[in-house]
């Protein structure tokens, strides 16, 4: 039997787009290990952007296709963030660390970053992804990922349409009335921005990792985990600019 498909004379309106999120990575790896990576059959990404002529963007699976970059994942009550997301790979070693030493990250090029910019805000543009869906991958993984770790401009992103910022002058008004030692309200707080957090009052571990993870995000210059009167500040002030 051959049926025809009539796409126009009715269509439906309870429907939304199936990218809510855009993540965004480092690989971890030169180039030549992230394409043997990401074109083997463990992992995927949408995306890749390399350390060399990053002009050339690789797109290395259709948008419609379901890539395995996110993993064990969540962000503003949804978990399995592939099903619902972008990735975007950028050719980064990410860090280094020797025993009693220090973390070193690896920076990224200008050129890398513009080309992320380009590339996610149209993205975003398509898609009409909201700033507070454009994350890390230790956002939605925090404790099991680093990435793209505190080097990432954030806030570049950010002036040029791509993901969330606080507004600084926001930020000092609220710091001054902040109350880092409110484990609990604190909790609350990153839960309703997007991350998952058990609301115990207790600082442990995974609320820690949460912490560390907002803090690379948002306050690069000290991410230790520990909640400051800075980190609540910032907190507040994206929640409202955001997600009032």
């Amino acid at each position: 039997m051959t049926i025809q498909i009539d796409k126009t004379t009715y269509r439906a309106k309870a429907v939304n787009e199936r990218v809510r999120f855009l993540v965004l990575h480092y690989t971890a790896a030169p180039f030549k290990g992230s394409i043997e990576a990401l074109t083997g059959p463990n992992v995927s990404a949408h995306y890749l952007v390399p350390d060399s002529r990053p002009d050339t963007v690789f797109q290395l699976a259709e948008e419609t296709r379901r890539a395995w970059h996110a993993g064990v994942s969540h962000w503003q009550g949804r978990d399995n963030l592939n099903d619902t997301s972008l990735g975007i790979e950028i050719v980064n070693l990410g860090f280094t660390r020797k025993p009693g030493e220090e973390t070193v990250w690896y920076p990224f090029s200008d050129a890398q970053i513009e080309a992320v910019m380009t590339l996610a805000g149209d993205i975003v543009q398509r898609y009409r992804i909201h700033p507070t869906c454009v994350v890390g991958h230790s956002d939605i993984a925090p404790g099991r990922k680093s990435d793209p770790g505190p080097l990432f401009p954030w806030e570049r992103l950010a002036r040029r349409g791509v993901g969330a910022w606080p507004d600084a002058a926001e930020v000092r008004a609220r710091r001054e009335h902040a109350n880092p030692n409110d484990v609990k309200d604190l909790q609350e707080k990153l839960r309703r921005y997007g991350y998952r957090v058990a609301v115990t009052g207790r600082l442990d571990e995974h609320s820690h990792d949460v912490v560390k993870a907002f803090q690379m995000h948002f306050r690069p210059a000290q991410c230790d985990g520990l909640p400051d009167a800075e980190t609540v500040a910032i907190l507040d002030a994206l929640l409202e600019k955001y997600r009032r």
